[in-house]
């Protein structure tokens, strides 16, 4: 009696599959915004400013990555986002001016610039589409810069399902 074996196409394929969500930050990032510390939610008033920073307990923020923003359409001066720098630097990991988002995007750029993309030569590769956390566009054009020279192929998605993005002719 012969049994059938169901074979596994995609392992046999030799497709690799990058998830992007591998270069995420492994530590919360926390956004902090200045809006309340700022006079009628507007103006930036220096003593007062400083009062609250120094106030603060900014170990909240301990094993954090933190990103200053100001929601509001004041003009914030710079010293004062160097300022919260210095106030969290004792507790934080890192700390960034921007939203969370923007940090998110810097932090996938700085992994993807360490990724030795010679280890894919000649490689398919597929480029995971969905997930659990959200992936910036900017890390899939980064990883795609990264891979385009050294690829057979790149594609999108899955591998039983997938967009062709690049064969090496």
């Amino acid at each position: 009696m012969s049994e059938d074996l169901i074979e596994n196409k995609v392992a046999a394929s030799g497709l690799i599959t990058i998830d992007l969500a591998d270069f995420s930050a492994q530590v919360p990032i926390v956004e902090l915004d200045i809006k309340p510390w700022l006079f009628r939610e507007l103006i930036l008033q220096e003593k007062s400013f400083r009062e609250q920073v120094k106030a603060f307990d900014w170990s909240v923020f301990q094993d954090k990555i933190v990103a200053f923003t100001c929601s509001t359409d004041a003009i914030i001066p710079v010293w004062a986002y160097m300022l919260l720098g210095v106030s969290v630097q004792p507790y934080a990991t890192r700390f960034f001016f921007g939203s969370t988002q923007i940090v998110e995007d810097i932090l996938f750029t700085e992994a993807i610039a360490r990724v030795d993309f010679e280890i894919y030569r000649d490689a398919r590769v597929i480029l995971k589409g969905c997930g659990d956390i959200r992936i910036p566009e900017n890390a899939y054009v980064a990883f795609t810069a990264g891979l385009l020279p050294v690829v057979k192929s790149i594609m999108y998605g899955e591998a039983c399902s997938n967009v062709p993005v690049f064969k090496r002719k």
